[in-house]
């Protein structure tokens, strides 16, 4: 029953992500971690394991996605490379990082974010473009930050490159493109990262490695990978208007629930 749950968040998570153009992470992390809390993981470590499964399922969602784009031309590579350098750093970064928060700390952490995330989709904010060419100084300390910070959250980082990303002046279609192929070095740096910071707990369920529940990896990354795509077609078909609104509400709750 467990698997068949995670088959099912993956698939959630692939829409959602196709839908809204944002990493799985903002749903994942908060199913996973009521799943395990009804699983009765320890509670020290339910929270990093929820992160650092996200992590590691939305490297493989982040694949299809990346090709989709690529496809397109979308991709700013050469933008990539240098973001990429600082992600690499600083989601590592992150994952020490949140391995030293206390669990519950961890859950208001994520709770808040949620909240910020819900407001910024009801109210659709973006930042003013501005015409200011990244230097490549820039776009590692940029990229280092944004990494840091998903690693924390347990997500790809779409959230916050893509604003970053309108704000310096790039269209909107190479923001999100160029923000999913990020997605990939902060997944995998970040995830790494939650394996080593995890690997000599001995209080986490069977078939974990480090703070990665390997049944919930394969599980989610076996359909979101797939319906992904889905949630891209979606998106042309629905409201994006009410569906965002209706994202929103569903984080804010989350965001409370965490928070209290």
């Amino acid at each position: 029953m467990d698997f068949l749950m995670y088959l099912l968040l993956g698939a959630c998570s692939g829409v959602l992500a196709g839908l809204f153009g944002i990493g799985g992470g903002l749903i994942i992390v908060p199913v996973l971690v009521f799943s395990f809390t009804a699983q009765g993981v320890d509670g020290e470590v339910l929270t990093h394991l929820a992160v650092g499964t996200s992590l590691a399922a939305i490297f493989f969602t982040s694949i299809n996605s990346v090709l989709a784009h690529n496809k397109k031309q979308a991709v700013l590579w050469s933008m990539v490379i240098w973001l990429g350098v600082g992600i690499l750093f600083g989601s590592a970064f992150g994952g020490i990082s949140a391995a030293y928060i206390p669990g519950d700390n961890l859950q208001k952490i994520i709770g808040v974010f949620a909240l910020v995330m819900s407001l910024q989709m009801a109210s659709g904010w973006r930042p003013s473009s501005q015409s200011n060419n990244l230097s490549r100084p820039v776009m590692m300390f940029s990229g280092g930050i944004i990494g840091w910070a998903s690693a924390i959250f347990g997500i790809g980082g779409g959230s916050l490159m893509v604003p970053f990303l309108t704000w310096k002046g790039v269209e909107m279609k190479k923001a999100v493109a160029t923000s999913a192929a990020c997605g990939l070095p902060i997944a995998l740096s970040g995830a790494l990262s939650f394996i080593s910071m995890g690997w000599k707990q001995d209080n986490l369920p069977e078939y974990s490695i480090g703070f990665v529940y390997l049944p919930a990896l394969v599980g989610i990354a076996l359909t979101s990978f797939f319906f992904a795509r889905l949630g891209a077609k979606l998106a042309h078909q629905l409201n994006p208007v009410l569906l965002k609104r209706l994202f929103a509400l569903l984080l804010a709750l989350v965001g409370i629930n965490f928070l209290l």
